[in-house]
């Protein structure tokens, strides 16, 4: 069961939402916004950037860290606001017959108990309990989720036709997103001083080395040599393949002897530090742009995703003219 994430999931649509009437809301920390009659408090603000301020902690401090925070909880109190405003305007199509069936809040809530709990609705009911909630406000809090989702798509139900000459200029401009970076398939014997023995029982990395490459330079396969000899475990039984690798897989010394041979060409013995190495480059690709005709299909959907954006944008900026929405905090 991945009753973690169903935590997380239980937490964000808590916050996510929508507001909750002035005089329902138990405002104990103070109001992050106003929409219409209805308040969005910080808690609800917090709760919905929780576990991305966690993240933010572990990696900045101080005055860089205060205000990514601020950032974050400005773009989900904007986030809220918006929800909300779908929710009131849900409220007005009610009044000319729109529902959510129960059906369908139910079969969302079966649906979270089978794939986050295994079928255990026993659990299900526990982890609720837990958290404070009642299955009734659990249904709300779906409800509303699905109220949302079904409000903006219905206003991104045009068909986009996205022309030939815009997927070309999208390419064009993006080029970089589709860059494949020069590539090696590289073979590697590993040996280390003070790790095992070698052919000579002396105990000499640096001579067992040599040994290994006048070996190679006289026909014997590389695979088989890594096999017996190499002492990265990590690779050894396979041969000491590193499979395709780029600039950035290895250290800086490595790199640079590593891209500097020719398909087929073994290198000669490389010391660093207490290791030594020796690398084949059994095939190569240089660095290229992925073809039109491999990413047409990726970047039309990105630009049919742009346009929908774009269309619920709009839209919401309509109800946003039209309501009362005022930030505090």
């Amino acid at each position: 069961m991945r009753i973690s994430l169903f935590l997380s999931i239980v937490l964000l649509t808590a916050a996510s939402a929508g507001g909750v009437h002035a005089q329902q809301a138990e405002v104990v920390d103070g109001v992050a916004a106003i929409v219409n009659k209805e308040v969005i408090t910080i808690s609800q603000v917090r709760e919905l950037v929780g576990s991305r301020e966690r993240s933010l902690r572990e990696v900045y401090s101080g005055n860089v860290l205060a205000a990514k925070i601020a950032e974050m909880r400005a773009a989900a109190v904007k986030d809220l606001v918006d929800r909300q405003l779908i929710i009131q305007e849900f409220r007005k199509m009610q009044e000319k017959g729109a529902n959510i069936p129960e059906y369908v809040i139910d079969d969302r809530v079966q649906t979270i108990i089978r794939e986050e709990f295994g079928g255990d609705r026993s659990a299900f009911v526990r982890t609720l309990q837990a958290q404070g909630y009642t299955m009734t406000r659990f249904k709300e809090v779906e409800r509303e989720k699905i109220i949302v989702q079904a409000l903006r798509q219905s206003k991104v139900n045009e068909n986009f036709v996205v022309s030939p000459n815009q997927i070309q200029s999208y390419y064009d401009k993006n080029k970089g997103a589709y860059a494949l970076p020069e590539q090696i398939k590289l073979r590697m014997i590993v040996l280390r001083e003070g790790a095992g023995s070698d052919v000579t029982g002396a105990g000499n990395k640096s001579q067992t080395a040599t040994e290994i490459r006048q070996k190679l330079a006289s026909g014997a396969e590389f695979a088989r040599m890594a096999e017996m000899y190499s002492e990265d475990d990590a690779t050894r039984d396979a041969g000491g393949d590193w499979g395709w690798i780029e600039h950035n897989t290895l250290n800086e010394q490595l790199t640079k002897v590593a891209f500097s041979l020719r398909a087929g060409q073994v290198s000669d013995v490389v010391h660093i530090g207490d290791s030594y190495y020796i690398m084949v480059v059994e095939a190569r690709k240089n660095a290229s742009v992925k073809p039109m005709g491999e990413v047409r299909d990726e970047i039309e959907r990105n630009l049919i995703q742009q346009e929908r954006m774009k269309v619920q944008n709009r839209w919401l900026e309509t109800l946003r003219k039209k309501a009362y929405i005022k930030i505090l905090s």
